[in-house]
C-alpha cells in the first residue's frame, strides 16, 4: 500500500519548540527544523536570528493525511504558539519569531483559510498569523535537529519548552 505524505512549513518562535512538539503527534512522519520565508538564499542560525533576512524559524512537517488531516496539525500549531503575537513568543522576540504558515498548492491554501476562520473568534486579538506559499525551505544546522530531545536539562528546554510540551499532552488526551 502507497503511504500517502504531505507537508506543511510552520513558524511560530523557536522551531526547537515546534520540533519537540510535532514529534508527538501521530501521523506525523517527520520533523525538520529550518528557516523559510525571507530573502536570503542559504541563511545560517546566526543570520536568521540577527532579524534581517527575512526567514522564519520554521518547521517542515511530513505527515500521512490517512492518519492525520491538516486542520488537526493546525490545531497543534495554534495550541503550542500564540498565533496573536506578532513578531514574538515569550522572551522570544523579532521577526525571525513570527507566526507564518507556509503552503503548498491551492488545497493547503483553501484548508488554512478555513481554519483561520474558525480559529479566530476563539481569540481575543486578532490573529496575526502570516499566511503564505512556501518558495524555498532551508533546513537548519545539524545541530538544531531533535533539540530538546538531546537537551532536555538546558534551562531553555526546561522553562520553555516542556511547559508546551504537557500543554500538548493535555490537549491529546483531552
Amino acid at each position: 500500500m502507497d503511504e500517502k505524505v504531505e507537508s506543511i512549513v510552520l513558524g511560530g518562535g523557536c522551531f526547537w519548540c515546534l520540533e519537540a512538539a510535532f514529534r508527538m503527534v501521530e501521523g506525523v512522519l517527520s520533523v525538520t527544523p529550518g528557516y523559510a520565508g525571507g530573502h536570503l538564499a542559504g541563511p545560517t542560525y546566526h543570520e536568521v536570528c540577527a532579524g534581517h533576512t527575512g526567514h522564519a524559524e520554521v518547521v517542515r512537517v511530513e505527515f500521512d493525511p490517512g492518519q492525520i488531516s491538516l486542520t488537526d496539525l493546525l490545531e497543534v500549531f495554534f495550541t503550542v504558539h500564540d498565533p496573536t503575537s506578532l513578531n514574538r513568543q515569550g522572551a522570544d522576540e523579532g521577526p525571525q519569531y513570527r507566526s507564518i504558515i507556509l503552503y503548498e498548492g491551492e488545497d493547503q491554501a483553501a484548508a488554512i483559510e478555513a481554519f483561520l476562520r474558525e480559529a479566530a473568534p476563539r481569540y481575543r486579538r486578532p490573529v496575526v498569523t502570516e499566511v503564505k506559499e512556501l518558495e524555498t525551505f532551508w533546513p537548519a544546522e545539524d545541530d538544531h535537529f531533535d533539540y530538546y530531545r538531546r537537551h532536555p536539562a538546558r534551562p531553555y528546554c526546561r522553562v520553555v519548552i516542556a511547559p508546551k510540551l504537557e500543554k500538548l499532552r493535555k490537549s491529546l488526551q483531552g
